[in-house]
């Protein structure tokens, strides 16, 4: 196994920096940089940039309008739009939905959704947690029943990304109330402007509104929105989620967060010398180093693996669990270099003032960031599910 690029994969990296220097709104660069929250304009912009270079659905065949990029491709690009603070992809259309609707949907569904969602058409979002089904998603009580042409869909669901941005949501349902948690669960589309559908914001930690609660209430759905077969839905819920967990290591964002901690810690003063000649902070930035840096290398084998057809499968929840933590790790340093200049974030934050409180360590984000991701040893499957999973694997004999 190579863990080093090619000549044509260095070729390509040139590529994207140059692509990234030309064509990156700087406005939406430095709103990155600072942690400002993005409009859903920001977003369509940078979705329109990357689809008109055909650079928009990586993962997907050409067949589909794809880049049909490999692995080693898609590491590439993730790890230059991080450091040069490029907006992420927002995936719930573009890699999550767009794979099941190619190898589960039928032809019909593939020629009307996913010109839609590389046209920026359709905006979706993710309808699979509820209040009580979150890392046990399998107990899900949102229910689908039958009527004719429709469904007839009430329930809840919660932690609903960028959902006040939506105009569609892909739901698990539960169609069949006496069969087995995963046996009774289907996979349907639904319109968010549908009478009885209602998104509720959910503020965060960081005083920002990035998700939300979505009641259904007597929601009809045509019988057309089911993807695949009714009461399959499980299958289809897996495969999506194999896809997500995958692109959650966020090695990109932990090395460009690195960068920004050594930045902090350089000019930050600690009894009359730079922060990071302190032995105690210093010793912990090392680890965090190392730690990534054991990361990256098993993100690329797994990559080299890809690349040679094999799917991810225990390897994306080690990839899941640790990236989360040392995603935490550099945003606790990071709080912590910054001092008192980490308190005065939230009202800044929140409303997207230009006359930012004024500091001498550019350190807006650092609190905002630090409380945020917290969540990111929950989403896409808790951290403690994913031991689990790790741990049963690698007992039955399944792990490497």
């Amino acid at each position: 196994m190579d863990l080093s690029y090619s000549p044509d994969e260095q070729a390509f990296q040139a590529e994207v920096r140059q692509f990234l220097q030309e064509e990156l709104p700087a406005d939406i660069a430095e709103k990155v940089r600072l942690d400002t929250d993005l409009t859903k304009d920001d977003m369509e912009r940078w979705h329109a940039i990357l689809n008109n270079r055909g650079w928009l659905a990586q993962n997907w065949p050409k067949a589909f309008g794809g880049a049909e990029w490999s692995a080693v491709q898609r590491h590439i690009y993730d790890t230059e739009a991080a450091d040069a603070n490029a907006p992420r992809i927002v995936p719930f259309g573009l890699s999550m939905l767009g794979p099941v609707l190619q190898k589960f949907g039928s032809k019909e569904q593939q020629d009307h959704w996913l010109p839609r969602i590389l046209d920026g058409t359709d905006w979706w979002c993710q309808g699979y947690s509820e209040p009580g089904a979150g890392s046990d998603l399998a107990s899900l009580k949102t229910k689908a029943v039958r009527d004719g042409d429709h469904y007839i869909v009430n329930g809840q669901k919660t932690w609903t990304t960028l959902g006040q941005f939506a105009n569609m949501i892909f739901c698990l349902v539960r169609t069949d109330a006496d069969a087995k948690q995963q046996e009774g669960i289907s996979f349907l589309l639904i319109e968010m402007d549908t009478p009885g559908v209602e998104v509720r914001p959910i503020i965060l930690l960081d005083g920002c509104h990035e998700v939300n609660e979505v009641w259904f209430t007597d929601v009809k759905v045509p019988v057309e929105n089911l993807v695949g077969e009714e009461n399959k839905g499980w299958t289809y819920a897996k495969y999506l989620l194999t896809h997500e967990r995958t692109g959650l290591g966020g090695v990109g964002f932990s090395q460009a967060g690195l960068k920004t901690v050594k930045r902090i810690a350089k000019a930050a003063n600690h009894n009359g010398k730079p922060l990071i000649e302190n032995p105690h902070f210093a010793a912990r930035v090392a680890q965090v180093e190392i730690d990534l840096h054991a990361m990256a290398t098993t993100n690329l084998r797994i990559i080299s693996q890809a690349a040679a057809g094999e799917a991810p499968g225990l390897e994306a929840s080690m990839l899941k669990v640790k990236g989360s933590i040392i995603r935490q790790e550099i945003n606790d340093l990071a709080r912590r270099a910054v001092g008192p200049y980490a308190m005065p974030f939230a009202s800044e934050a929140v409303e997207g003032a230009n006359d930012r409180i004024p500091d001498p360590l550019d350190a807006g984000p650092v609190a905002g960031q630090y409380f945020n991701n917290r969540k990111l040893s929950i989403f896409g499957g808790s951290n403690e599910i994913q031991r689990g999973i790790i741990a049963k694997v690698t007992m039955s004999g399944g792990g490497q």
